[in-house]
């Protein structure tokens, strides 16, 4: 058992340490205490958000009259500095404190001396981190957008120019009617306006700056919140200071929505995977986005595709994890939250890397029009047949089982609906007439002429449109 002695902390005083809350301990920590919870590994990612927060704060602390003006002009010149090396990457950080934000304000103390240690009035490194988190995070969203948007170009641009290429559109992925390709990749850019649609919605609620919070109660100064919030660039300042900084569901929303971008990037990615099989056909990869096999020198892989679609489990596991880690967390700090950010920035790396790289393969995707073109015929004018015999007054229930019947009779007979005489139909229906032998797949399409149907005219307007949008999408950013 060890033994304690009693020491009095005021005749010896406390170790030498860097850290700021070192005053209270007699014993310095244990190193193995230090590497567990030093998060200086990842939040050295948020230097410059640190810094230029700071600047502000120092700035508002002078105006408010909280600290002397030759005080904040030091400490402003000192920030500049080491925004400067930070930039450059010349900034040397210290592993043995705990994060980048003990880094710059001990970098600062090496450069302006004793005048250092006024910066940090009035404010918590509680306040501090979500403050600098929230500024990360929204420039993060438009960097996410704008990855969205390069997407998008990408799809319709491709749409536009296999127009008029046709495939089988797919139900429980069997055959079900022909649609047009660009109808099919527009199916993705509506997935991607929408998931545009969630990360601005999401950008307002993380538009509200923490800062002036404190460690969770406010602060006794007569800070200006207002006057930081605006150099900032937030548009409010936050209304509960223990929400302000026990919060992270600004976190959790930009994981819920990138992992809705990143669900919608793998289905494309499986699609491809799936139209350059043999079996499939559809298109032909484009050998810069491809990879060989160390053993068969045939194959031509997918890799671009298939790592997309199994990175969509990473962003996944970055939402849970941010997740579990607040799901028991009494107010206000804790922390437990230090864990928030590894986790967002893996998703955000994840999503914007598979973005970027699917917009910049789809374009260079080789379709094979000839070979969609034939799995669109067979079958799939089945359900043209039955709307047939219902525009003849049959109604549609019994002209479903009468096209079944037909379906099956073609399956015995190994012939397609094509190959079938007006006599063959006949023996279903009296109603059908020479009419029906001239349902094709451009006819089946045509028939589709309603909003957001697969008509060709409709296709056209569609791409149109979200040409429209893509431009309101530029004004806008």
């Amino acid at each position: 058992m060890a033994v304690t002695e009693e020491r009095d902390p005021a005749a010896n005083g406390p170790p030498e340490t860097a850290k700021p809350w070192g005053g209270r301990f007699i014993d310095t920590t244990s190193p193995l205490v230090d590497a567990y919870t030093s998060s200086l590994a990842v939040d050295r990612r948020l230097a410059l958000e640190d810094v230029r927060g700071s600047i502000a704060h120092a700035r508002m602390l002078a105006h408010q009259g909280i600290i002397s003006t030759a005080d904040a002009e030091e400490i402003l010149a000192g920030l500049l500095q080491i925004r400067g090396e930070i930039e450059r990457d010349e900034l040397v950080l210290n592993e043995a404190l705990e994060d980048i934000h003990m880094n710059v304000e001990s970098r600062l103390a090496q450069i302006v001396g004793t005048a250092a240690g006024r910066l940090h009035t009035a404010r918590s490194r509680n306040d501090q981190v979500a403050t600098d988190l929230r500024m990360w995070l929204k420039e993060a969203v438009v960097e996410t957008i704008a990855s969205l948007h390069d997407l998008q170009i990408s799809l319709v641009e491709t749409a536009s120019e296999h127009r008029r290429v046709v495939m089988p559109g797919y139900t429980h992925l069997q055959r079900a009617q022909p649609v047009l390709l660009a109808h099919h990749l527009l199916a993705y850019f509506e997935m991607l306006e929408r998931d545009i649609g969630r990360l601005t919605d999401a950008y307002i609620r993380m538009d509200v700056m923490p800062l002036g919070s404190g460690a969770l109660a406010g602060v006794p100064y007569p800070v200006d919140r207002e006057m930081v919030a605006g150099e900032l660039e937030f548009s409010a300042v936050t209304a509960n200071s223990i929400d302000a900084v026990s919060d992270r569901d600004f976190v959790l929303e930009y994981l819920a929505s990138a992992s809705i971008s990143m669900m919608h990037v793998s289905r494309l990615a499986e699609e491809i995977v799936l139209w350059s099989t043999s079996e499939f056909g559809f298109v032909i990869l484009p050998d810069e986005f491809a990879t060989g096999s160390s053993i068969m020198p045939q194959k031509k892989n997918p890799d671009v595709a298939e790592l997309a679609r199994a990175r969509t489990g990473k962003v996944y596991g970055a939402l849970v994890s941010v997740l579990t880690t607040m799901k028991g967390l009494p107010l206000a700090y804790n922390r437990d939250m230090q864990e928030d950010k590894e986790p967002l920035f893996a998703a955000y790396d994840t999503l914007n890397s598979a973005l970027t790289i699917m917009a910049e393969m789809v374009p260079r995707l080789t379709f094979r029009s000839q070979q969609s073109r034939r799995n669109a015929g067979g079958m799939l004018l089945a359900t043209d047949v039955a709307d047939y015999l219902t525009s003849k007054g049959m109604p549609f229930r019994e002209a479903h089982n009468v096209v079944g019947r037909i379906v099956q009779y073609c399956e015995a007979n190994r012939r397609e609906l094509r190959q079938l005489t007006l006599e063959d139909y006949r023996r279903f229906s009296d109603l059908f007439d020479e009419e029906v032998l001239r349902i094709n797949v451009w006819s089946s399409l045509r028939a589709r002429d309603v909003p957001g149907g697969t008509a060709p005219r409709r296709v056209a307007q569609a791409i149109r449109r979200a040409r429209t949008i893509l431009r309101q999408h530029e004004d806008e950013a």
